[in-house]
C-alpha cells in the first residue's frame, strides 16, 4: 500500500491542492465525546440509516419531522415499549415511509439501545468504550444485536451520529482494490472489513487523520468526482 502522503497526492491531482483535498475530507459530523450525544439521537439515526437503506435519502429527510413525531422524538425508553396499537398507528401515519419490517425493526433498536444503556451507563458510554482501530468488530456487534444494522447501513449510522467511521463505499473500495488491500471492489465479509481496518489504522497512525477523512481521502484519490 503506497503511504498516507502518497494516497494525499493522488487525490490532489484529481481535486486540487492538498489543503483543499484535505478540507473537503473533513467530518463535519464528528464527536469528540460520544457520551455527549443522548441515546434518543442514537436510536434516531438508526432509524434514519434503517429507512434510507434501498431507499431515497431524500424521501426520508423531507419526511424527518413527521418520523420524529411518530415516533415521540426517539426516546428509547419509549419506543422499546411499543405495542400492537403503536405498530397499527405507525402503519397508518403518512408523515413517514409506512414500511412494516422497518418500523418493527426500530422499535428492536430501541429495546437493543435501552439494554446497552443499562450495562454501559448510557450508549454512548458503550461507543466511547469500544476500541477505535475495531470498526470491523463494532460492525459484527451491531449486526448481531440490533437489527437490520449490517453492511452499509452501520457504516452510515456510526459516521451520521458523530463516530469516527470510515464507509467501505464503491470508490474507497475501489482504491483498496488499487493498493492490493482487497480483492474485489467490494468489502461484505469479515475478512474484508477486518483488512480495511487494518488498512485505515495504518493511514491513521501515519497521518494523525480521522479515519472518516482518510477514508473520504481514498475515495477522492480514484479520479474525479
Amino acid at each position: 500500500m503506497r503511504s498516507f502522503d502518497e494516497i494525499l497526492d493522488l487525490a490532489a491531482g484529481f481535486h486540487g491542492a492538498r489543503n483543499e483535498v484535505l478540507a473537503r475530507a473533513d467530518n463535519e459530523f464528528a464527536v469528540t465525546d460520544y457520551r455527549q450525544v443522548s441515546d434518543d439521537r442514537y436510536l434516531a439515526e438508526m432509524a434514519k440509516a434503517v429507512f434510507s437503506a434501498g431507499f431515497s435519502w431524500k424521501v426520508i429527510r423531507n419526511k424527518w419531522p413527521g418520523f420524529e413525531a411518530a415516533f415521540d422524538g426517539f426516546q428509547p425508553n419509549r419506543v422499546a415499549f411499543y405495542a400492537d396499537e403503536d405498530l397499527d398507528r405507525l402503519l397508518s401515519d403518512a408523515g413517514i415511509v409506512r414500511n412494516g419490517q422497518k418500523i418493527t425493526a426500530t422499535i428492536a433498536n430501541a429495546r437493543f439501545i435501552t439494554e446497552t444503556a443499562k450495562a454501559h451507563g448510557s450508549f454512548g458510554a458503550f461507543l466511547n468504550d469500544w476500541p477505535a482501530d475495531d470498526q470491523a468488530g463494532l460492525l459484527a456487534y451491531l449486526a448481531k444485536h440490533g437489527s437490520r444494522l449490517g453492511g452499509a447501513t452501520a457504516q452510515y449510522f456510526l459516521r451520521f451520529s458523530g463516530y469516527d467511521a470510515w464507509i467501505a463505499s464503491k470508490d474507497v473500495c475501489a482504491a483498496l482494490v488499487r493498493e492490493g488491500v482487497l480483492d474485489k471492489p467490494s468489502a461484505t465479509s469479515k475478512t474484508a472489513l477486518k483488512k480495511i481496518d487494518a488498512a485505515l489504522n495504518e493511514l491513521h497512525t501515519q497521518s494523525g487523520l480521522s479515519r472518516a477523512s482518510i477514508s473520504r481521502i481514498l475515495a477522492l484519490s480514484t479520479g474525479p468526482s
